[in-house]
């Protein structure tokens, strides 16, 4: 794809889970080359979203649709999205124990080959493109001996996965509060990852609370959710006013 391309187009979309819906004829349209951040109070739906786009069994579509590059995604499985192209940095990463990292993260780079019709390579030839990967987020390679996300700090489980999107290339990264919890040197190294990724062939959704990421990472558009909706849409400065005037005044200028 070329930059200024659709890849994701949002249309009318309502979901649920446990038949409590919760986002409600949401819209969203996302071009190549663009960061979108989604931002909004507690309980707004924006985890809801990204779990929703990456294909969370939890979570059923009720009606409305999800095109990624020209095709609806609504029947495809989550490791078929991947494949696609779509990824999801957790809000809360999980760990993995008896799965050292080096291992998840060498098996999800050959999936994807395999999903490419490409040719699996060696642990030596990954090695040597995860270690360029790691120095990105300034991580050191004895964090691919330990198990997966087990006795991370917060800030560790972070950078691990923008180590997964950086070796996983994908087109649409969605990156839920990747911010939260991060101290400002962290906070630096997260985003110097996601400016590292980013290509005029790619787009990212960034979902947070707080403008501090915004203020390395400039996105296009910012997009105000409340009650499973999109109620405001506005250019970078829009962080700025909400961190100002708090969600309310959203509501009183909607």
């Amino acid at each position: 794809m070329s930059k200024g391309e659709t890849i994701l187009e949002i249309k009318n979309l309502r979901a649920s889970i446990n038949e409590n819906e919760i986002l409600k004829d949401l819209n969203l349209k996302i071009n190549t080359g663009e960061i979108h951040a989604v931002m909004g109070p507690n309980g707004s739906g924006k985890s809801t979203l990204s779990k929703v786009l990456a294909g969370h069994p939890a979570y059923s579509v009720s009606s409305g649709d999800i095109i990624y590059q020209g095709n609806s995604i609504l029947e495809l499985e989550p490791e078929e999205r991947a494949h696609l192209g779509i990824f999801l940095a957790f809000q809360y990463p999980i760990e993995i124990p008896g799965v050292s990292n080096e291992d998840f993260l060498y098996l999800s780079y050959n999936a994807k080959l395999k999903a490419l019709n490409k040719n699996e390579i060696s642990p030596i030839e990954f090695f040597s493109i995860v270690s360029e990967k790691l120095k990105i987020v300034d991580m050191s390679p004895t964090f691919l001996s330990r198990n997966v996300n087990e006795g991370f700090s917060g800030g560790e489980k972070k950078r691990n996965e923008i180590v997964q999107m950086l070796l996983l290339d994908s087109k649409l990264s969605i990156l839920d509060e990747t911010d939260s919890g991060l101290d400002i040197d962290a906070l630096k190294i997260i985003s110097k990852g996601i400016k590292t990724f980013m290509n005029e062939e790619k787009a990212i959704i960034l979902i947070t609370h707080y403008q501090r990421l915004l203020d390395y990472v400039k996105p296009n558009f910012i997009h105000v959710m409340k009650d499973g909706k999109i109620i405001k849409t506005g250019s970078a400065e829009l962080a700025q006013e909400l961190e100002k005037k708090g969600y309310e005044w959203v509501n009183k200028s909607s």
